[in-house]
């Protein structure tokens, strides 16, 4: 690949922040905008060359950086992720997708149907079969196209253990996304529900309990 367009955006600042914040982002230079924020990186798109999402980790994560592109070439051939083509540093080069997020498809009233969830766990289970394992699959990586589903960020498919997060959307919709369906919710209510979630062993005595709060202020929030 040609990299001297990329090399203006090294220059982009990325600095980590504590309690599973977003990264913050400084120095975006003209003709690039910056399409996600995650907890480690974010991802810019410039306008040179579309076609590309560039993922930039924050200083001194260059590792997580080589640990993705590694992961991608194992699920290299799957339709439910987009391709990367190059990785150096802290810089990734990924296929940009079109799409709207799940998180996005909550704020807008969108709806998220049936066949896009069954094809979430047809690439979990593919990822299984890559002798992986799908972690941090939540709103904000998991792209609508279509009817059809796109997977962002597998940066932690090569740790162990199972954080749960899919297995506890999935039960939200199937047990409370009727509520809500074609509704637009507020972003304050999206965030304030994930900022809990993350911290949720602090405050709450079980999940059960921490979910019974989420339904009152959905079910007060769609009177």
């Amino acid at each position: 690949m040609e990299t001297a367009w990329l090399r203006h955006m090294e220059q982009i600042g990325i600095t980590a922040v504590d309690h599973n914040e977003p990264v913050l982002v400084t120095g975006i230079p003209d003709g690039v905008r910056c399409v996600g924020i995650g907890t480690d990186a974010a991802v810019f798109q410039s306008a040179e060359h579309p076609e590309y999402a560039v993922k930039l980790y924050a200083a001194g994560r260059e590792e997580k950086a080589a640990e993705e592109f590694r992961i991608y070439k194992l699920l290299a051939g799957s339709a439910y992720f987009p391709v990367c083509t190059y990785q150096e540093g802290r810089m990734l080069v990924i296929s940009f997708e079109e799409g709207t997020t799940f998180y996005e498809c909550l704020l807008q009233g969108t709806d998220i149907p049936q066949t896009a969830v069954a094809e979430v766990e047809e690439a979990r289970q593919y990822v299984r079969s890559c002798g992986l394992n799908p972690r941090d699959i939540h709103l904000k990586n998991i792209l609508l196209q279509g009817d059809g589903i796109k997977i962002l960020d597998v940066s932690e498919y090569g740790k162990p253990g199972n954080d749960m997060r899919w297995e506890h959307l999935k039960e939200a919709y199937e047990e409370v996304y009727s509520l809500i369906m074609g509704k637009a919710l507020p972003l304050w209510l999206l965030e304030t529900i994930r900022k809990w979630y993350n911290r949720r062993e602090k405050y709450f005595q079980s999940y059960e309990e921490f979910k019974q709060f989420c339904l009152k202020m959905l079910r007060y929030r769609t009177k």
